[in-house]
């Protein structure tokens, strides 16, 4: 049986084929789709038409998937492929915590090439080593403007695309929180929402603050040969509430957001550039569409998969409140209401589902699947431009590196072809493409772990029960009480995992580590268990099993951090895992 990643869209298989010492021709054929490639086997030579650089290079790894499999010969068949979706790009948060080394970004770029990706952005709010700026990055590890060439040059090869990516009006707090930039604030000592105390992360809505964003970008961007670049803009909580209160009382929230984002879009288009912007808010505000600047492109995201007959996500009372205050709509309706005023408009738009990795430690990746296909599907329908796979670091980056990979390698796929892909295996994928593990054991551990976050008997969004138990603050993210047997189940599933994980034998270069901090990711979502566990009645290890387990957990973890990451940002993540630490008695 022929096995090929992606699955293409279009294959005959026939019964006899070229040998492999046959030659390949390489023909460029550009009435073939863009991206799109077709390989005939049958004849005495191999042929490969390709539409464009992009085409040939699929064109050749399909040719490699297939040699592989051949045995004297090549498999017979012909296949004509090409991408149901143009851009396919992934999104890594790089300012949360987790700034990869270059051998992580060298990994991370193989795994992208494996799955089609042609876009790869870095979330930037403050992990740019900015001239002149060296107060907000200095403990940060950031990115050097040699270190993002070289990068661009790593991801050239491989046919991704590296877009440049700067904050430049929301989600400024690690600017704000300075003295230098605290004029610049919405709400210079920050705000109160439902008896919440938040710090400022907005910029003021004015020229000042768009000549400060616009200084940032005239030295990020000749760092990239790419031509667009994402500005964000998304979650103006701050909208309104101070500086700029007087202005939205005249004018509008909807008008006072739209004249501030024309401010950052506009220079930028005029130079030459195609900007990205997040669309929360203006698809909040359907009506501004049709006055967004020519040349932009809206990126609209949602990151909880539908839930079955309209089943709408519980959250806390409190949280609630602090929600319906700043009038976010966390309805999580899939992305028919994402996109609402962006079909038809003549706005490009990309679709933005993600890896439902944060906050959870080892995954959700039953809910990543169920959004990314509804973000694909839906954005096929609705003539989205590509989808652009996010993968954040909220509340310190904690989750394992490995576990972006299942919904990498599924969202690569049915972006490519849904048709062809939507029920791939995605943990064989892991074990024969990724992590070449012989003992076909990674995928599946992945699998397995990435959907015990639901089977507590406690219920979450944006987040794992499991990471919950163990960092308290991030209980807004749950509700219900959890369940002893669920429970009890749940520590099963993981106690497996970790058996099965030492059978493991991964070839990739980054293999090894990869079981090193899943097995600590697993343990630490164990010990999340416990705790559940213990407030369910379930006989538990004591505190002081508790504290040894922990401690042990923590130590490796970091160790592993090191491998993967810079050393900056790292207590972001791991300082709430030491208090818990330290809660155990003594």
């Amino acid at each position: 049986m022929i096995e090929l990643f992606p699955r293409p869209r279009l294959m005959t298989v026939t019964e006899e084929g070229a040998a492999l010492s046959a030659p390949v021709a390489e023909i460029l054929d550009e009435s073939l789709p863009a991206q799109g490639f077709t390989i005939d086997t049958t004849g005495p030579d191999v042929t490969l038409r390709h539409a464009d650089d992009a085409g040939l290079r699929y064109g050749r790894d399909v040719l490699e998937q297939l040699r592989a499999q051949g045995d004297g010969t090549w498999p017979a068949l012909h296949i004509a492929d090409w991408p149901d979706l143009p851009v396919r790009g992934f999104l890594l948060d790089v300012s949360r915590g987790r700034v990869p080394t270059r051998e992580s970004f060298v990994h991370l770029i193989e795994v992208l090439r494996i799955a089609r990706y042609n876009q790869l952005q870095l979330y930037t709010e403050h992990t740019f080593a900015y001239t002149g700026h060296q107060d907000v990055w200095r403990d940060a590890s950031p990115m050097t403007a040699a270190e993002i060439r070289d990068l661009d040059t790593m991801c050239a090869e491989a046919g991704i695309e590296l877009v440049p990516n700067q904050s430049t009006y929301t989600h400024m707090e690690s600017w704000l929180s300075h003295d230098t930039y605290r004029h610049l604030a919405e709400c210079q000592d920050g705000f109160s929402v439902a008896g919440f105390s938040m710090p400022s992360f907005t910029l003021r809505s004015d020229e000042e603050s768009a000549a400060f964003a616009h200084g940032l970008l005239a030295e990020l961007l000749p760092n990239f040969t790419s031509r667009q670049v994402n500005v964000n803009c998304d979650e103006p909580l701050e909208l309104g509430r101070g500086a700029g209160a007087a202005q939205v009382a005249e004018l509008g929230a909807g008008e006072v957001y739209l004249r501030h984002l024309r401010r950052l879009l506009e220079p930028l288009i005029a130079q030459g550039y195609r900007p990205q912007f997040w669309a929360d808010f203006i698809t909040h505000h359907p009506e501004l569409v049709e006055r967004l600047p020519a040349g932009c492109t809206a990126v609209a995201w949602t990151y909880e998969a539908p839930r079955p007959d309209g089943e709408r996500i519980e959250i806390p009372p409190d949280f609630q409140q602090v929600i319906d205050e700043l009038g976010i709509n966390i309805a999580f309706d899939g992305f028919s209401e994402a996109l609402k005023g962006l079909p038809g408009s003549g706005v490009p738009f990309l679709v933005a589902p993600g890896t439902g990795t944060w906050n959870s430690l080892v995954g959700r990746i039953d809910n990543a699947m169920g959004n990314i296909a509804d973000a694909v599907g839906t954005g096929l329908t609705s003539g989205a431009s590509g989808l652009l796979l996010t993968e954040w670091g909220d509340n310190g980056h904690l989750q394992a590196f490995c576990t972006s990979y299942p919904p990498i390698v599924y969202a690569g796929a049915v972006s490519w072809c849904l048709a062809g892909n939507a029920d791939i295996d995605v943990p064989a994928v892991l074990d024969r493409h990724v992590f070449r593990d012989h003992a076909g054991v990674l995928g599946g551990v992945l699998d397995a772990v990435g959907r015990v976050w639901g089977r507590t008997g406690r219920r979450s969004f944006n987040g794992s029960p499991l990471q919950a138990a163990l960092i308290p603050a991030q209980q807004h993210l749950v509700t219900h009480e959890p369940d002893a047997g669920l429970v009890e189940a749940v520590i099963t599933t993981l106690d497996q995992a970790l058996a099965d994980l030492e059978r493991a034998r991964p070839a990739s270069g980054d293999g090894a580590l990869a079981v090193r901090e899943l097995a600590a990711a697993i343990g630490l979502a164990r010990h999340g268990a416990w705790r559940l566990g213990r407030t369910a009645g379930l006989a538990t290890p004591g505190d002081d099993e508790l504290r040894a387990d922990l401690d042990t957990l923590i130590t490796e973890y970091r160790r592993c951090w090191l491998a993967r990451n810079r050393p900056g940002g790292m207590e972001r993540g791991f300082g709430p895992l030491t208090s818990t630490l330290k809660s155990y008695a003594q």
